[in-house]
């Protein structure tokens, strides 16, 4: 199976984090790393980097901060396209932020080109309150440490990317979550909503069809 191939047009550096649309609720207490562990039912998955060492009753040893769930996913969508989110990485470590994933899964007979290329992956988005961002995993970013909150807006370029999914594939991207310059907490606890559009586009980028997609976390 061939590769999602890419493209991109239009370039100009803006300063500031992308926005997402929608709504989020409950900001509350800071949760940063060095605190007591924190009772959450789950563990952290293969990927966690970090925390390999005894474990408590509720959260391993090298963890800290609230542990992130998915709360609710929206359904389908009337692209051919079949969006999902999962937990790879449920708490942070002194090492990581938490990660998610985001797939994107082609279910027509016909390669598609979606766009825009980060947008649809979550890449640069906040939750509707702002107080969240997830960013591409496995980059650096000026962050408080062991505290995962940014100490300052990371520079993005404005271009609208787009890439192509064969029929039945899929792509695959982490992304990790930071809290924006300003939050008074590290990872802020409560229910955050993340929110984006996904569209299919023609060779030259021009939008044919979209849609609407999002997800609810919960930081607890």
């Amino acid at each position: 199976m061939a590769p999602p191939r890419s493209t991109a047009t239009r370039r100009r550096l803006l300063r500031g984090i992308g926005t997402g649309i929608g709504s989020a609720a409950l900001t509350g207490l800071a949760g940063c790393l060095g605190g007591a562990p924190r009772a959450d039912g789950g563990s952290p998955g293969p990927d966690d980097g970090g925390g390999t060492g005894g474990a408590t009753d509720t959260r391993p040893s090298g963890t800290g901060g609230p542990g992130v769930t998915i709360a609710a996913v929206d359904g389908a969508i009337d692209l051919p396209i079949e969006p999902e989110v999962e937990i790879v990485r449920e708490a942070a470590t002194a090492a990581h932020p938490p990660r998610l994933r985001t797939v994107l899964t082609n279910a027509g007979d016909e390669r598609v080109r979606v766009g825009e290329g980060r947008a649809v992956h979550f890449e640069y988005v906040r939750d509707g309150s702002g107080a969240l961002v997830l960013l591409p995993g496995g980059e650096e970013f000026p962050a408080e440490p062991d505290c995962w909150r940014l100490t300052d807006d990371v520079a993005v370029t404005e271009e609208y990317r787009t890439f192509e999914i064969d029929a039945g594939g899929s792509s695959g991207r982490p992304v990790d979550l930071y809290a924006t310059p300003g939050e008074d907490a590290c990872l802020p606890v409560g229910e955050y909503r993340f929110e984006t559009t996904i569209s299919i586009v023609s060779e030259d980028a021009e939008p044919q069809s979209s849609a609407e997609w999002g997800f609810t976390i919960l930081l607890e």
